[in-house]
């Protein structure tokens, strides 16, 4: 079985990264000496690829990481690839959610779609990277209690209505941008 660093210092990340990969990938920690990895790219591989390196780097080892942005079409794309740090750079989810509902009050096009990039790096330089996407809408208020992050505020086109905060974490992992983007990674990995 394959090893690979999780380059992940986000709790919830690195728990639907491990259920992803599960049986086909050994997921190892990231090391706790590692530092948190400033993102600061301007694109979601690119922020992929800094946290990827910085553990390979760190470990010798080979290392995945994703980055996902919420895609909201009224608001001209964004948060984009800012989505983790949309209220600001020491901002929770909920303040991160309540400023996109704030953002979004009154507006009739609620379109938006979740896109997560998957990035493997070796040690001698060499990265695949693959993409998910998810398209659905921000609704008007929160919904449900599981998972983190916009759950509660995305419907995806696939839910039948529910967002993705009251779904199980197998019916979002199905239809989820990071499932898809890891499912992907699965495949191109299998044909290295």
């Amino acid at each position: 079985m394959m090893q690979l660093v999780c380059a992940s210092a986000n709790p919830d990340k690195v728990a639907e990264i491990r259920d992803l990969l599960d049986g086909v990938v050994d997921l190892l920690p990231r090391p706790p000496e590692v530092p948190d990895v400033v993102e600061d790219a301007d694109s979601l591989v690119g922020n992929a690829r800094l946290k990827a390196k910085a553990i390979v780097a760190a470990t010798g080892l080979p290392a995945v990481a994703d980055d996902t942005g919420l895609e909201v079409e009224a608001l001209g794309g964004a948060p984009g690839v800012f989505a983790a740090r949309y209220a600001g750079e020491a901002c929770s989810y909920a303040d991160n959610r309540s400023k996109l509902l704030r953002e979004m009050a009154g507006v009739e096009d609620r379109r938006a779609r979740f896109r997560t990039v998957a990035l493997v790096c070796w040690p001698d330089g060499s990265e695949l990277h693959v993409e998910g996407v998810c398209n659905g809408v921000v609704t008007t208020e929160e919904r449900g209690t599981v998972g983190f992050g916009y759950d509660a505020v995305f419907q995806p086109d696939e839910g039948d209505g529910a967002t993705f905060a009251e779904m199980s974490p197998s019916a979002k992992h199905a239809i989820s941008h990071r499932g898809r983007a890891f499912e992907a990674l699965l495949s191109a990995l299998s044909q290295r």
